[in-house]
């Protein structure tokens, strides 16, 4: 082959390279999004009588999919089988009270958050759980693992051979595990809302769940008798905060997520719509 004959072999495949990633920026364009929410976890999000969908998320998406100028739709998906069906294809994202973790981010890649809460107990007002020690207290498994280890210490005691009540693939499910096996026997539940008729009926000693879900799930008509109890705990493998799940070629989505939520932060959205469905701010420090 000639010099030149190479020459212009090489430039025909540059181009062909360069109108393929053209070809793929193109195809990478949103201007639909389909979100899944589990439309049971409230008031991050959950279905009302009328089928239609409200909650914390709902509104926020609305939001960010206005800010993104793109035409969304939410579907409902049970959470224990929100990651592999993300990746299937069935949808384009995840906006369901899914926090960040290092073990979720092998398989899927998260946004920025647009909320942190942390992980809490409840029980019966009236049982003997109820006053477990360091009670509203908050403690960090990112900048004092030790410490928060050192908490839990003070609490089995209390929690030796009791009965946890969990939501199936949530990081309280994880917390557990890490920090409780062997300690209490655990349950575990499709929906947050399940492992709660469990300990208002007693078949339960308590549940672990997001202290926001808690605040509000506690405010409930019915659930008068439901106090969350002993310490909070944030960070670490427990994640960064609810985040938006995404495949990870999904690569300016990612991006296009970012700015919106970014924005909430900045213009007192997520402030705002916090305040409205938990009663405290969750946006993310």
């Amino acid at each position: 082959m000639t010099i030149l004959s190479r020459a212009l072999l090489t430039a025909a495949a540059t181009a062909l390279v360069a109108t393929a990633g053209v070809a793929h920026a193109e195809e990478k364009k949103w201007t639909t999004v389909t979100i899944a929410t589990e439309g049971a976890f409230k008031p991050y999000n959950f279905t009302k009588p009328d089928g239609s969908l409200d909650g914390y998320e709902i509104e926020l998406t609305k939001y960010l999919c206005d800010h993104m100028k793109v035409e969304c739709k939410i579907v409902v998906q049970n959470f224990d089988g929100m990651i592999p069906a993300l990746n299937a294809g069935k949808f384009d994202a995840t906006i369901s009270g899914m926090s960040a973790t290092a073990k979720r981010e092998e398989v899927i890649a998260f946004s920025n958050s647009y909320g942190s809460t942390g992980q809490a107990f409840a029980t019966a007002k009236e049982g003997e759980l109820a006053n477990l020690p360091e009670n509203g207290q908050v403690f960090s498994l990112a900048s004092d693992e030790a410490g928060a280890a050192a908490e839990i210490e003070k609490i089995k005691p209390a929690l030796q051979g009791k009965i946890i009540g969990v939501q199936t693939a949530s990081t309280a499910a994880t917390f557990v595990d890490k920090y409780l096996k062997g300690v209490v026997e655990v349950r575990e539940y499709k929906t947050t809302e399940e492992h709660d008729l469990d300990l208002k009926a007693g078949r339960v000693d308590l549940v672990v769940a997001s202290m926001a879900y808690l605040t509000t799930a506690s405010a409930k008509p019915g659930n008068e008798d439901m106090t969350t109890a002993g310490p909070r705990f944030q960070g670490g493998f427990l994640g960064r905060g609810s985040s938006v799940g995404l495949r990870k070629s999904d690569t300016e989505l990612k991006a296009m997520f970012n700015d919106a939520i970014e924005a909430a932060k900045a213009d007192g959205t997520i402030k705002t719509l916090s305040e409205k469905w938990f009663g405290f701010d969750v946006t993310p420090k």
